[in-house]
């Protein structure tokens, strides 16, 4: 897939919108918000500076150049590395589900698609389909019967999704759904052009679906050992 990452930044709830709007002024618009919960004891919440443990989780899709800038105005900026201050951290992706969702995520027209990137001896994918709120069952539906065996599922809010007009001609809810679904890696295609054809752009669902590689798994041999 070439250099793009998949940039998860965890903030404390309460300064998402710094996160954000740092984000929005270096022309990083396309990004999915969910929230979590930090499990730190009280001690290590006092040793670290930390008042409470809500957080906020900002996905988005970032090539390493972009990534590189982003994370200097992090440390600048924000003072991320600061007792208190959040992580933000990158994964590579493997592929991604069709042009329009690249030019979608990264905000360009002209990126250069490069080949598949596959880590050596990697035998599964982690799968994420993102798509308008309500849709979960036509989207595992179109997975399982591709091979998936079942997903996780975030609620998440969509940011700069006017972007899409420009990219896809539709209109896209601020309102997501993002759901995680480990698979083996021979299945992976099979799995997103399904998604791709039963619940992809032309319909209600409008996902959009990009892969990212898994070095080890515990916890599905039983289930893939009775498929």
């Amino acid at each position: 897939m070439g250099n793009l990452f998949l940039m998860t930044t965890i903030v404390d709830r309460k300064n998402v919108s710094d996160y954000l709007e740092l984000y929005e002024r270096n022309e990083q618009h396309v990004m999915f918000v969910t929230l979590g919960a930090g499990t730190a004891s009280n001690a290590v919440l006092d040793y670290l500076g930390l008042d409470h443990a809500d957080k906020a989780v900002i996905f988005s899709v970032q090539e390493e150049d972009t990534w590189l800038l982003l994370k200097k105005c992090l440390r600048r900026e924000l003072q991320i590395d600061a007792p208190g201050g959040g992580i933000a951290f990158i994964v590579p992706l493997s592929s991604i589900g069709g042009k329009k969702t690249l030019q979608f995520l990264l905000e360009k027209e002209d990126y250069q698609r490069q080949e598949e990137s596959t880590l050596k001896d990697t035998t599964h994918e982690l799968i994420v389909a993102i798509a308008n709120y309500g849709n979960i069952e036509l989207i595992m539906s179109a997975a399982r019967e591709a091979g998936a065996y079942g997903g996780t599922v975030l609620h998440a809010k969509g940011t700069g999704m006017e972007i899409a007009e420009k990219f896809m001609g539709i209109s896209l809810a601020n309102e997501k759904e993002m759901v995680f679904i480990v698979a083996k890696t021979e299945q992976k295609n099979a799995i997103m052009k399904a998604i791709m054809e039963k619940a992809g752009l032309d319909t209600k669902a409008k996902s959009i679906v990009f892969s990212l590689p898994v070095t080890d798994t515990a916890g599905l041999r039983l289930v893939e050992d009775e498929a």
